[in-house]
C-alpha cells in the first residue's frame, strides 16, 4: 500500500540555487497520467493534445530558465488530473470537459475525490513553490515570478491572430514594461490575450506573488511557434533579453530598492 507521502506529487524544481532573480514556473508542463488516477478515460492521442498540457511550454520554460540563470518549477502531472493554476473551488481545476473533449474520469468526482487530488497534487506543488519563494525572499533580493504557458492557434474553430500574450493579475507593472520592451520582437504581441485574469488564469500569480508584492507576469506563446526543441531555443533567445529589460525597468526604482534591500 502506498503511503500518504508516496501519494503526493510535489513540484519538480530544476537549478534551485541558480543565481538569477527570476523564478520560472510552468504549471502545465506535463502530460503524465500516474496511478492512482489512471488515464481518466482518455485515448493515447487525447493525452498528447493541448487538453492534457501546454505543448512546447516546458521546453521554452527550461530554455528561458537557463538563459536567465534562474530556477525552474514545474508540475509533474497532467493538468487534467489537477490544474495547478486553478484554485480548488474552480470547475477547471479538475475539468469534466476541455474544449470539445469529455474527460470521463473527472465527470462524477465526489468531494472526497476532489480533496484527495488537492492534497496529492495542488498542495504539494504550491508548497514547493512557496518554499523556494520564501528562501529567495529571506536571502534577497525579492524574486520575480514568470509563468510560462502555450495556447492553440485555433480554439473552438476560431483562429487566433495573437502570437505572444502578456497577462497580468492585480499588478500590471511588469506586464506593461514587457509590452514596451517586446516591441522589438517579430511577434504579434497583445496584452491580456488570448486570456486575462477575468478568465481565472492567473491563480499562481495571485497566490504566490501578490501576497509578497513580487513583480510577476504570465507569458502565453502560440504553440505552433514552439513546437520543436529548436523553435523553443530560438524563442527563448528572443524573449530572455526582453524580459531582462522589463524586469530591470520595474526593479530598479528607489521604492523597489528599499523594499528588496
Amino acid at each position: 500500500m502506498r503511503t500518504a507521502a508516496q501519494n503526493a506529487w510535489p513540484a519538480l524544481i530544476e537549478n534551485p540555487a541558480a543565481p538569477g532573480r527570476v523564478i520560472v514556473v510552468c504549471e502545465h508542463a506535463s502530460n503524465e497520467f500516474a496511478a492512482p488516477f489512471g488515464t481518466l478515460g482518455l485515448t493515447a492521442a487525447q493525452q498528447r493534445t493541448h487538453i492534457a498540457w501546454d505543448p512546447g511550454a516546458l521546453g521554452l520554460a527550461r530554455a528561458l530558465a537557463v538563459a536567465l540563470e534562474s530556477p525552474l518549477v514545474t508540475a509533474p502531472l497532467s493538468r487534467l488530473i489537477y490544474d495547478c493554476n486553478r484554485p480548488p473551488d474552480a470547475a477547471g481545476a479538475m475539468a469534466a470537459r476541455s474544449e470539445v473533449h469529455e474527460i470521463p474520469g473527472n465527470r462524477a468526482l465526489s468531494p472526497a475525490d476532489r480533496l484527495a487530488r488537492v492534497n496529492a497534487v495542488y498542495r504539494p506543488f504550491h508548497e514547493s513553490l512557496r518554499a523556494l519563494i520564501l528562501q529567495r525572499l529571506t536571502n534577497g533580493p525579492a524574486p520575480v515570478l514568470v509563468t510560462i504557458h502555450s495556447f492553440t492557434p485555433v480554439y473552438h474553430g476560431k483562429p487566433r491572430a495573437v502570437e505572444f500574450g502578456v497577462i497580468h493579475d492585480a499588478d500590471p507593472a511588469l506586464a506593461s514594461a514587457l509590452m514596451q520592451a517586446a516591441q522589438v520582437l517579430p511577434l504579434v504581441t497583445r496584452l491580456n490575450e488570448p486570456y486575462s485574469a477575468a478568465d481565472d488564469v492567473t491563480h499562481t500569480l495571485r497566490l504566490q506573488a501578490t501576497p509578497y508584492g513580487l513583480a510577476n507576469v504570465m507569458l502565453e506563446l502560440r504553440n505552433d511557434l514552439i513546437a520543436t526543441p529548436k523553435a523553443q531555443q530560438v524563442m527563448a533567445a528572443q524573449l530572455a533579453p526582453v524580459l531582462h529589460r522589463a524586469i530591470a525597468a520595474v526593479t530598479s526604482h528607489p521604492s523597489e530598492q528599499q523594499k528588496t534591500g
